[in-house]
C-alpha cells in the first residue's frame, strides 16, 4: 500500500510581524541615508581616520610624470597616513597624494587635520569637479607642521583656485559637491620631507575648539 508523502504546513508569519519587519528595514534605510547628509552642527564630520587598510587607497602624483625628479611615497601604518619623499625643485618641484572622498560639507566652515611633519609646510587640495580651460580646478591652501602632533585648521575661505599651481578665476568651492582631497609638497626647498596625518575632518565654528 502506497503512503502519501508527509506534508508539513507552511510557516506564515503573522501579517503584523511582516509589516513591522518591513517598517524597521525602511526606517533603517532612511536613517542611514540621512546620516550621510546631516546638516552641520557642533560635531565635526570625519572624512579619514586611517584605522583600516582600505584607507590606503591614496595615489601618488608627482612632477616626475612630466619629467621632474621629485618623488613621493604613501602608506598607512599604525593608524596614520604617512607621506614621505624627496623634493627636487629643478624641473617642476612638487609631489602629491590624492584620494577620492565624496561629501556634502554644506554648513561646515573648513577642514581640520591632526598632523606632524618636521617643520615644512604642506598644502591641502580639494576637488569639487570644477573645470576651467579644459583642466580640473584645484582649491589649495597651505598649512604648517612641526615635530610634535598638532591640529591645523583650513577655513574654506582661504582656499585659492589653481590649475597646475597657477591662480585662476573660478567660483568658490562648492561645499555640497566635494569629490576628493589631496596633500601637496611644493614649498620650493630641495630635500627630503615627511608628513604624518592622524585624521582629516570638516569642522563647524559652532563646534568646540579643536582638540590638542
Amino acid at each position: 500500500m502506497l503512503r502519501r508523502p508527509c506534508r508539513f504546513p507552511r510557516f506564515r508569519p503573522p501579517v503584523r510581524s511582516v509589516l513591522a519587519c518591513s517598517l524597521s528595514i525602511s526606517l533603517s534605510m532612511v536613517f542611514a541615508s540621512d546620516l550621510q547628509s546631516v546638516p552641520a552642527g557642533a560635531e565635526p564630520m570625519t572624512l579619514f581616520t586611517f584605522v583600516a587598510a582600505s584607507e590606503a587607497e591614496w595615489r601618488v602624483v608627482s612632477v616626475g610624470v612630466m619629467g621632474g625628479r621629485s618623488q613621493g611615497f604613501v602608506s598607512v601604518e599604525d593608524g596614520t597616513l604617512r607621506f614621505a619623499g624627496t623634493l627636487v625643485t629643478r624641473g617642476g618641484g612638487f609631489t602629491s597624494i590624492r584620494a577620492r572622498r565624496e561629501a556634502d560639507l554644506s554648513g561646515y566652515d573648513g577642514f581640520e587635520m591632526r598632523v606632524r611633519g618636521g617643520g615644512r609646510p604642506f598644502e591641502l587640495a580639494v576637488d569639487d569637479g570644477t573645470r576651467g580651460y579644459g583642466r580640473t580646478v584645484s582649491r589649495r591652501a597651505s598649512f604648517p607642521t612641526g615635530d610634535d602632533w598638532t591640529v591645523v585648521r583650513i577655513p574654506f575661505e582661504t582656499l585659492r583656485s589653481t590649475i597646475f599651481g597657477r591662480a585662476v578665476n573660478a567660483p568658490a568651492l562648492d561645499q555640497a559637491r566635494v569629490r576628493g582631497v589631496g596633500i601637496f609638497m611644493a614649498d620650493g626647498q630641495d630635500g627630503p620631507f615627511r608628513l604624518e596625518i592622524d585624521w582629516i575632518r570638516a569642522y563647524s565654528e559652532a563646534g568646540t575648539r579643536p582638540p590638542e
